[in-house]
């Protein structure tokens, strides 16, 4: 099974009512991820077919259109739901299609969220973290209050979701969440900045050729 897709098409359907759990997808065939319970994949060697729960609503990624149309009418004819077409926006992640590829951003979470803490007109910057380098808890002076540190760093985890450019800074900062001074603040003023300037940053999804393999980086640090 591969992440990629070979015909990228995603429907998104909400339902109504109750009783949908997972033993309706069992019994449809589908198997529950090990890694994240609410994902469920239909085993099919030929096809793809990969379904996200997220309390009554669901997202469908699929290879054969024929295969999906076929398992909506099944879900329909037991339960009332409505067929959404393309997904486009999802819990602040917005999908646009391209011939061969998905482009997963999360712009307008983040200019609502510079909106609310009244940094939409800050001046950007070309990297996401300070130039001093790395932070320890004695760096600065200690703040009074550090709710809306906490609060921005929480937002920021979010967006690492689609924006891995800044998961290293991100994680680092939150390291200081019980002790935290204004030093610490500054470097998530930097984050900050640096979204400003790179609104159009995503996670782009390509077509494989083979889904056969997977090919994973990482980094020691």
């Amino acid at each position: 099974m591969c992440a990629n897709f070979i015909r990228p098409s995603t429907v998104s359907s909400r339902l109504h009512g109750h009783g949908f759990n997972v033993l309706v997808l069992v019994r449809f065939g589908f198997c529950q991820s090990r890694v994240d319970n609410s994902m469920f994949v239909y085993p099919d060697n030929s096809r793809v077919l990969i379904l996200l729960l997220y309390v009554d609503d669901i997202i469908l990624t699929y290879s054969d259109p024929s295969h999906i149309h076929t398992f909506i009418r099944t879900l329909g004819a037991e339960f009332d739901i409505k067929d959404l077409g393309r997904l486009h926006y999802f819990l602040g992640v917005e999908v646009t299609y391209h011939t061969d590829s998905l482009h997963l951003t999360q712009n307008k979470y983040t200019v609502d969220f510079l909106k609310r803490i009244n940094l939409l007109d800050c001046k950007p910057v070309s990297t996401p973290m300070a130039s001093k380098g790395t932070l320890s808890r004695t760096d600065g002076t200690k703040l009074a209050d550090p709710t809306l540190y906490r609060h921005i760093v929480g937002a920021l985890q979010y967006l690492t979701m689609t924006r891995r450019d800044i998961s290293f800074v991100v994680q680092h900062v939150a390291q200081f969440m019980g002790s935290l001074g204004d030093v610490h603040f500054e470097y998530v003023k930097c984050i900050l900045r640096y979204l400003k300037g790179t609104l159009g940053f995503g996670l782009p999804i390509h077509r494989s050729p083979d889904c056969s393999f997977l090919i994973a980086y990482s980094n020691a640090d």
